[in-house]
């Protein structure tokens, strides 16, 4: 076995295989409840996170679950390269970052990219507009060079934010977003990232994977055109998606509490969203879910409960995931709340669960175009 792993090992570091690292800093409502700004801040932007998975005359697409964004990597546009952090969001489309053109507060505090500085830089007439549910970004489009890791994405198109209205984008830690989904949701017809990536041949398979580390540790990556066998010793599960938006993938049995069935009977859909650092469950089975657990209708929960408390099991294409207590209550300054967010959003086939940076942190997991399937394997 460790001699196959080694075997692995040595066949991933020789092909056209290109990590990038994530760092985990302090999510907005940490550093916003160290202030004492929390409560307020909330009062004062409202949100709702299920906009995000459906469209309306513009262009949605809205910043992953609020203020509990965590993993964020760098990139470079143009020549020579200007850097920008960025989260790796697989809940969306689109690459934007703030621009020189843009001057409010939220550009101001962040990098901004200048095309005059870039020789490589190819302007557009072709305008951008995406709401969130706190704000919103307008700007243009442009092509550029984009570096992720070692890999040169030649003629990207990417939004250049003119824009950014409203409090969020200020206190944000990243400058903008690359999205990781599909073509059919991306604003403005922008052709993503990874897409040029598979298209230009700069990828060995077409395919990415991603790794959260848990509790602040380092070590976070997402890996373009290859699955590292290190995260694989448990097996791969692979689950066919159910649409090619999202990562959307069928869950045909229920989700479970100590064996019994709380939600999706029937049958739901769930996204698999590293943008999105909760679960987000529909309201009633939230409620079911806080009930159970003896937390209150905000979440909160006694932190010496944590260690009684059960795993969440959700049932998918045959096999069990669970996500136990130590994932999915979170402490920060002497309090406990679980990582559940309610919304109420059903679909044509079931009621819609985001499986967040909460499930993901359980799995290693693969984003497969070349099959459309995602691959989970239990982490150690």
């Amino acid at each position: 076995m460790k001699l196959l792993l080694l075997l692995g090992l040595v066949a991933l570091a020789q092909s056209l295989v290109h990590r990038i690292p994530l760092r985990k800093v302090k999510s907005l409502r940490q550093v916003l409840r160290e202030q004492g700004l929390l409560e307020t801040y909330l009062k004062q932007h409202p949100y709702s996170l299920a906009a995000k998975y459906f469209s309306s005359r513009i262009s949605v697409e809205p910043l992953e679950n609020y203020l509990d964004n965590e993993y964020f990597g760098t990139i470079s546009i143009g020549t020579p390269p200007q850097e920008f952090t960025v989260v790796f969001d697989t809940g969306s489309s689109n690459l934007w970052v703030p621009s020189v053109y843009c001057s409010s507060p939220a550009c101001r505090n962040h990098k901004r990219f200048n095309p005059a500085e870039s020789s490589t830089f190819i302007s557009t007439n072709n305008s951008l507009y995406i709401a969130y549910g706190t704000g919103s970004m307008s700007g243009v489009l442009g092509y550029d060079t984009v570096t992720v890791a070692d890999i040169n994405v030649i003629n990207q198109i990417f939004g250049l934010a003119e824009t950014e209205p409203g409090a969020f984008f200020y206190y944000t830690p990243f400058d903008g977003i690359l999205g990781l989904a599909f073509p059919s949701i991306a604003s403005s017809g922008a052709t993503p990232v990874f897409d040029n990536m598979m298209m230009q041949d700069l990828v060995a398979k077409d395919l990415f994977s991603v790794y959260l580390s848990k509790n602040g540790q380092s070590g976070s990556f997402v890996l373009f055109g290859a699955i590292d066998p290190f995260y694989t010793t448990n097996g791969i599960t692979w689950i066919p998606l159910s649409a090619e938006t999202y990562w959307q993938i069928t869950m045909n049995r229920y989700v479970s509490i100590g064996g019994e069935a709380i939600a999706c009977a029937f049958g739901c859909q769930a996204i698999v969203d590293t943008g999105t650092s909760l679960l987000a469950v529909p309201d009633r089975a939230l409620n079911i879910i806080l009930s159970i657990l003896g937390a209150s209708s905000s979440g909160m929960i006694s932190c010496s409960a944590v260690s009684r408390l059960p795993s969440i099991i959700f049932h998918i294409n045959g096999k069990d995931f669970p996500v136990p207590p130590s994932a999915y209550v979170m402490e920060s300054n002497g309090y406990c709340t679980l990582g559940f967010q309610g919304m109420d959003v059903p679909t044509e086939s079931g009621e819609l669960w985001i499986l967040g940076d909460v499930f993901i942190r359980e799995y290693y997991v693969i984003f497969n175009r070349a099959n459309n399937m995602v691959g989970l394997s239990r982490l150690p």
